[in-house]
């Protein structure tokens, strides 16, 4: 039996956690603890977590990339400053993913699928 993996989904089905780099992960995390935060907000929260700076560069282009798999809703709080809260999918994935890890769920394979 072959496991169902995410590049069997369709394009815009947002495919769980399991397609993000560990970064993306923890920049969904940090929504978690406080949904709606500017950009500033997120970057401060992951340097506290890594110990590193976090540039610009790696910051918002992994931002752009939750936003476009329909994990992070983004819209303009002003003129220069952008909000970034969770969706729904997000919140099931990392509900899934949380599950996953303790245990909880297994992978399914195309037999039972």
């Amino acid at each position: 039996m072959r496991s169902v993996i995410a590049d069997e989904r369709d394009d815009d089905e947002p495919d769980g956690l399991a397609g993000l780099t560990a970064f993306q992960r923890d920049i969904l995390r940090t929504l978690d603890r406080e949904d709606h935060r500017k950009g500033t907000a997120i970057r401060a929260g992951l340097e506290a977590y890594y110990g590193v700076d976090v540039s610009h560069g790696r910051l918002y282009p992994n931002l752009d990339q939750l936003v476009e798999k329909g994990l992070i809703e983004k819209t303009e709080r002003n003129r220069r400053t952008n909000d970034y809260a969770l969706t729904d999918a997000a919140r099931d994935a990392l509900a899934k993913h949380d599950a996953w890890t303790a245990g909880e769920t297994e992978t399914v394979s195309e037999g039972d699928a």
